[in-house]
């Protein structure tokens, strides 16, 4: 049952992880959802052609750190509103991916799948890599003066721009990772935790991970540690899905909405006061 929870909780954890470092700059990355998405179509497809899981994991996170460029020059650099640019890459990369699941499947609507990586000790490779993930984001955020600069540029910019340093240039590196992240979510639960590929996949897991870093009050740890109790019940609701409680049969959809009711709960519960980064969201220009 720990391998389940450690694997249901591996994209949430990378997902979030990323977050994290976009919002500590000072943008919130509302296009989570799409980046994950287009990952776990780029990595599985990539890796079923190739025969190779860690070319497909490879260009996953490529494909994610060209959509975080993408959207931060939106944001960052053409100033546009964050929410509106993450809206608009959700709706392109679900019907570029609906496109291309139709193009590479046909008409048969069958399920594509492919083998997993052989376990490591009992467990895929991938969680491995989020267990890690925690440890090495809170030491690039919190010991190095990369993170520290990053930090600034989400809590007041013009002492970033002070120092010297550019605070687009920044957010630009902060969003390259964020969504090389997001991409590696992504390839995570296409190939690692469903080993298969279907229409819309991510399932609001980018939405996910915006929750859970807000309850992880945008520390690291926290939020591995949030992300983790979601991918407790999302096990849970996995494993007794189909099962009677009590005499009553829940429905499959009842089940499946576990994992977003308990993030609700816990957000309502834990998210108020929660200290955000003094910029996040804003466009900053230096000129002003």
């Amino acid at each position: 049952m720990i391998a389940t929870i450690l694997l249901f909780s591996v994209p949430l954890i990378l997902a979030a992880m990323g977050e994290v470092v976009g919002q500590r700059a000072g943008m919130i990355d509302i296009g989570q959802e799409g980046k994950i998405l287009i990952g776990a179509f780029v990595g599985f497809i990539v890796a079923k052609i190739t025969g190779s899981l860690i070319v497909g994991y490879a260009l996953a996170v490529v494909a994610g750190v060209a959509l975080g460029c993408l959207s931060t020059w939106f944001t960052a650099k053409l100033q546009l509103d964050q929410v509106v640019v993450g809206t608009a890459l959700n709706l392109l990369a679900l019907g570029a991916t609906s496109i291309a699941f139709r193009i590479y499947v046909g008409d048969s609507g069958k399920l594509l799948s492919i083998d997993k990586a052989p376990a490591l000790f009992g467990l895929d490779p991938v969680v491995y890599l989020a267990i890690l993930s925690p440890a090495v984001i809170w030491f690039v955020l919190m010991k190095t003066s990369w993170g520290l600069s990053v930090r600034a540029s989400g809590e007041y910019p013009p002492a970033v721009e002070a120092a010297g340093i550019s605070v687009i240039r920044r957010r630009f590196e902060a969003a390259m990772l964020a969504g090389g992240m997001s991409g590696l979510a992504g390839a995570a639960l296409s190939i690692a935790l469903s080993g298969s590929l279907g229409e819309g996949m991510s399932a609001g897991r980018g939405f996910l991970a915006i929750a859970v870093v807000t309850f992880g009050r945008w520390r690291a740890p926290w939020v591995a540690g949030a992300a983790l109790l979601i991918g407790v019940i999302d096990a849970v609701q996995y494993r007794f899905q189909g099962q009677a409680i009590l005499g009553f049969k829940p429905p499959l959809q009842l089940w499946q909405a576990l994992p977003y009711l308990g993030a609700l709960l816990i957000l309502f519960a834990l998210g108020r006061g929660a200290g955000a980064p003094a910029a996040l969201g804003r466009a900053y220009n230096k000129e002003r």
